[in-house]
């Protein structure tokens, strides 16, 4: 996220942060997966806020952020798509460790087909001076 923040305060660009929530297949009850859909809305929406306020707090500029729902692949290259501004993805690796890398393994693999913008991994143990001196 730094390296995106910095990255867009030297070009003029933008922030977009996305979160997708995946669907769940939980039917029995109509009305627990609609207050489970409710509740992972706003999980996102103040997790989203969060990460916006610490982007403007670090490089002074304001994100655009989406909350959508579906497949990650799919409303990635959705948003993608729909938003002309988007020139390169920024994907935080997390360092060895410290969390699940399983979503970059899978968009590495399978979104790199698909994708028409470059993508950078970026991983989770750089330090500040190492992410200003690559932006």
């Amino acid at each position: 996220m730094r390296l995106a923040a910095l990255r867009a305060c030297n070009t003029g660009g933008h922030v977009f942060l996305l979160h997708v929530i995946e669907p769940v297949s939980f039917q029995h009850w109509a009305s627990v997966s609609e207050v489970m859909a409710e509740e992972q809305q706003q999980e996102a929406e103040e997790r989203l806020n969060a990460l916006a306020e610490e982007v403007h707090n670090y490089a002074g500029i304001r994100p655009v952020v989406f909350v959508q729902q579906g497949r990650k692949i799919e409303q990635i290259l959705k948003l993608i798509d729909d938003e002309p501004d988007i020139n390169a993805m920024v994907l935080g690796c997390a360092p060895e460790g410290k969390g699940s890398n399983d979503l970059v393994h899978e968009l590495s693999n399978e979104l790199t087909k698909r994708l028409r913008i470059p993508l950078l991994i970026v991983p989770g143990n750089l330090t500040d001076e190492q992410i200003k001196s690559l932006t």
